[in-house]
């Protein structure tokens, strides 16, 4: 890894310039997004994301030779995460964020960290297809891909259901089993974490069915290509030593990474 970015010549006031000469490296990160990236109960950044992030920083801090780094955490959402990347409030955005060719005009993205897709819980006793949702109330977290996309795909299909955005995952979810919602839709990866977590499982159900494809990356600011290399370094590398298993494990817990992540990290696992 060091030698790697030995060859890499820094950018001119790039982002590794910058935190050479602060000290500071600031990771922006969503705090609602369980378990890629949200604060513990202890207040606490934590989640999948997270901890890629934190490697990246650790491979600064060696490769910058900053015995002191700092690294600040700052939160942010799903409607200005891209907007601090981009305006220099933040370095890397870490959060279970989906790349785009639309999102890559203001961002660029690292290799790919997961992949995923919207997906639905339904209430048990209502309906339990997408076509039956029409007429009823719809949860959604706001500002993200899987709100557009199911607006897109209720009107491509016809269907007249009221879409209402929520402020965060928790909220949405406790206003579906509230029964305020006939079903909320989100990452299936998040949906089945918060559902194996929640008392309230057998109320619930989470459909097979994928809405959409969702490839997640790391988010980082526009043709800074030396802070790039870095970033995509320290994932190749995770990948290709099998450290990520670890870090999936300590947020996924007993589940594995489906046959497609699988393919994922083995696709991303560049040689140096």
């Amino acid at each position: 890894m060091l030698l790697l970015l030995a060859t890499v010549a820094p950018a001119s006031a790039g982002t590794l310039d910058r935190v050479r000469d602060q000290g500071v490296f600031r990771i922006g990160y969503r705090t609602d997004a369980v378990p890629f990236a949200y604060n513990n109960p202890s207040g606490q950044p934590t989640g999948y994301v997270v901890d890629l992030c934190r490697a990246v920083a650790a491979d600064l801090k060696r490769q910058l030779r900053l015995a002191n780094l700092k690294v600040d955490y700052v939160p942010v959402t799903a409607e200005n995460g891209f907007a601090a990347v981009r305006d220099g409030q933040v370095d890397i955005l870490c959060g279970p964020t989906t790349q785009s060719l639309a999102r890559r005009g203001l961002v660029d993205f690292s290799l790919m960290t997961f992949i995923d897709g919207a997906s639905v819980i339904y209430r048990k006793g209502g309906p339990l297809t997408f076509t039956g949702l029409a007429g009823h109330k719809i949860g959604v977290r706001a500002g993200t891909t899987t709100e557009k996309e199911l607006r897109a795909l209720l009107a491509e299909r016809g269907i007249k259901a009221e879409i209402v955005p929520v402020e965060d995952h928790k909220r949405g979810f406790d206003r579906l089993a509230k029964g305020e919602f006939t079903a909320y839709f989100a990452d299936r990866s998040i949906l089945a974490y918060m559902l194996s977590n929640d008392p309230r499982l057998g109320d619930l159900l989470l459909s097979d069915q994928y809405f959409s494809n969702e490839p997640y990356a790391l988010v980082l600011p526009r043709g800074d290509s030396d802070f790039r290399a870095l970033v995509d370094g320290t994932l190749a590398r995770l990948y290709r030593s099998g450290e990520i298993e670890r870090i999936y494990a300590a947020s996924f817990g007993r589940a594995t990474p489906n046959p497609a992540l699988r393919a994922l990290f083995m696709i991303n696992s560049l040689p140096e």
